[in-house]
Order: structure tokens, then C-alpha cells, then sequence
């Protein structure tokens, strides 16, 4: 598998394309969850095929690497040879996609198509996961979202497994946190996500808006300002899980689209003070080290006008990750639909 520090791109490959499409690239046709159950009893779907379903189902949109990333900071390839990590999981996923429990989509532009593949859950894969009391709220119409809510996703996916690699105090991550809006009576979500992060006995939520450069991005961000404009305003402990109101990160594809991004907050207005409203880009993810990815505009008032300027974030250190199975364990869900055995 490519590490980050191999990856060599200038523009983020979640980056929107002009006239991009969403291209279905999965198996046609009908298949029943009795040929599944099939597969399964014959061995041709496997533990480590059902492995790769849950990471599908937690976030939602997710390349091949980077199930093979969440599955190897779980410890769930040591079985596997070094070096055939990935082509083995590759293979779990095209097995799923062949039974018609995955769906899978590239991207195509006039340029081409794209380079990797977008996973997705399909209906049987459903029937899987309930069985196993795994929650998941996918939806039909989940799977008919456009180009640019799958680049979001795949980009706030990309941040959440760098923070799960690569900073010592992580704690845990959320990639579809829910939240209200109070004033306006609107749940939404944040686009990429939530991490916490404890180190020692200092904490920090994080929240990602990821941005992408889509037709009319700017009207759907001034809306989306307003629905956290509000949460903050409104804040009181507990709420959406939060003891403490969380820090808002905003995702853009490069620091020129931060600046627009800055541009339509300041317009909106934000209830959020400029130094408590971060910012950081796809590529900045693909650094060994994340202190020095979180930028705040400050003003300058000896040129009147705002300037970028990069926060050292000790908190983002490296570092080793405690065994955190038993806390996990604490916060099991369980789904109404299923009995437990």
C-alpha cells in the first residue's frame, strides 16, 4: 500500500473536476440475499469480507486504501503478509461488489476517469449487518448522491484515518456525528465528521466541514454557516454529545478555496470568533506530522486586511495510541431490529 509520504499530487484527488460525473462501476442486475447466504456458507465470503462491509458501513464513501488503512490501525490484517495488505482487501471488496453487497463508482471528467473506485453499501449488505446487531442507517437514495458529496465524504474520511494514524491522542473518531440547529429546528451533519483527541488531561473536539468547489457551493456553505452559527450561539453541555462547544475546522481543496471559504463566512456572519475558526486542505492530511496543519485568519491592522497565519497544535503530535477495546466496549449500540444471541 502507498503510504502518504509516497502520495506526490499537487491538487487533492478529492478535489471537485469541472463537468465531473459519478459513474456507477458495480455489478448490474438482481442478486438475492439467498445467493449471499450462499457464498457465505461455502467460504467465498469470509470474516475478513465482513470486516471490510463494517468499515464500508461506518464511512460511508471509502476507497480500497482506505479500508486497508482503518483495518490496519484495528489490527485487522496482521494475519496477512506484509506487502499483499492491500491487494487482499482489494480483492474482499471486488468479492462484495460481485454480490451485489457493495456498490462501487469512479469518476469521470473529459479528461478521463479516475484513478480509484468509491465503495458504498448496497440493500443486502443491510441484511449483514443487522444480523450481526452492526447499526447502520443506510438508505436507497444514499447511493444516488451526486460527484461532489462523495469527494466530500472521501475527503473527510481522508482526515479522520490521518488523525487515527498519526496523532498520539487520538480518542476516538465519529464520521457521522448528528447536530441541531435549534433556532432553525434542523438536524445536519458535518460533512467530515468528528475526532476527539485527550492528552494527558487536556481535551479536544474537533469538528470537520469539509468544502468542495461544486456548482453553487457558496449558497449551500452560507446556509450550512447559518445551521452552526446557531449551535454555538445556543450551546449548552450536551449537546450533540459535546461537554465543552467543539472547535469548527473548514476543509478546503487549497488555500486559495480556505480564502473564499473565510470570504462567505465573514459575509454571513459567524457566531464563532475568528481565532476559534480553523482552517486546513486535503494534501496537508499527507503530512508525517499534523502539529502545523491548522491555519486561523487573523486581521492585520497594519494592512487592513486578513492574513493566514499557521497554528502550532502540540496536541497533534505523534505519538503511541493506547488499547482502547474496553472503552469501545462501553459505548456499544444496540439496533432494535435484532436479538441479541
Amino acid at each position: 500500500m502507498i503510504t502518504d509520504k509516497e502520495v506526490k499530487t499537487r491538487v487533492s484527488p478529492f478535489a471537485v473536476r469541472p463537468n465531473e460525473i459519478k459513474v456507477f462501476d458495480g455489478k448490474e442486475g438482481f442478486a438475492s440475499i439467498n445467493q449471499v447466504v450462499f457464498k457465505m456458507d461455502m467460504g467465498y465470503i469470509s470474516e475478513d469480507h465482513i470486516k471490510a462491509l463494517e468499515v464500508v458501513n461506518e464511512f460511508g464513501f471509502v476507497t480500497s486504501r482506505q479500508v486497508t488503512q482503518v483495518l490496519e490501525i484495528r489490527g485487522k490484517l496482521d494475519h496477512l503478509e506484509e506487502g499483499k495488505k492491500q491487494e487482499k482487501v482489494a480483492k474482499w471488496l471486488e468479492d462484495l461488489t460481485k454480490s451485489k453487497t457493495l456498490a462501487r463508482y469512479y469518476f469521470q471528467t473529459e479528461s478521463g476517469k479516475s484513478s480509484y473506485r468509491a465503495y458504498a453499501l448496497d440493500k443486502i449488505a443491510t441484511y449483514i449487518l443487522k444480523q450481526r446487531n452492526i447499526v447502520t442507517s443506510w438508505q436507497p437514495t444514499d447511493n444516488t448522491k451526486p460527484a461532489y458529496a462523495l469527494k466530500r465524504k472521501l475527503a473527510g474520511n481522508q482526515i479522520v484515518i490521518a488523525y487515527m494514524q498519526k496523532v498520539g491522542s487520538f480518542e476516538e473518531a465519529n464520521p457521522n456525528l448528528l447536530m441541531l440547529s435549534k433556532k432553525f429546528n434542523v438536524k445536519f451533519k458535518p460533512t467530515g465528521g468528528t475526532v476527539k483527541l485527550k492528552d494527558d488531561n487536556k481535551e479536544l473536539d474537533l469538528i470537520f466541514e469539509v468544502v468542495r468547489r461544486n456548482e453553487e457551493w457558496q449558497t449551500m456553505l452560507a446556509e450550512k454557516i447559518q445551521l452552526y452559527s446557531d449551535f454555538y450561539e445556543n450551546f449548552v453541555k450536551n449537546d450533540a454529545g459535546f461537554y465543552e462547544p467543539p472547535k469548527l475546522v473548514f476543509v478546503g481543496e487549497d488555500v486559495n478555496h480556505n480564502a473564499e471559504i473565510f470570504r462567505i463566512i465573514k459575509k454571513v456572519g459567524m457566531f464563532v470568533k475568528d481565532e476559534d475558526m480553523y482552517f486546513t486542505t486535503d494534501l496537508e492530511q499527507l503530512e508525517v506530522n499534523l502539529e502545523k496543519t491548522i491555519s486561523v485568519f487573523e486581521f492585520d491592522k497594519e494592512n487592513n486586511k486578513y492574513i493566514l497565519i499557521q497554528k502550532n497544535m502540540e496536541i497533534l503530535k505523534p505519538g503511541n495510541h493506547e488499547d482502547k477495546a474496553v472503552k469501545k466496549l462501553k459505548g456499544k449500540t444496540f439496533s432494535p431490529n435484532v436479538i441479541v444471541e
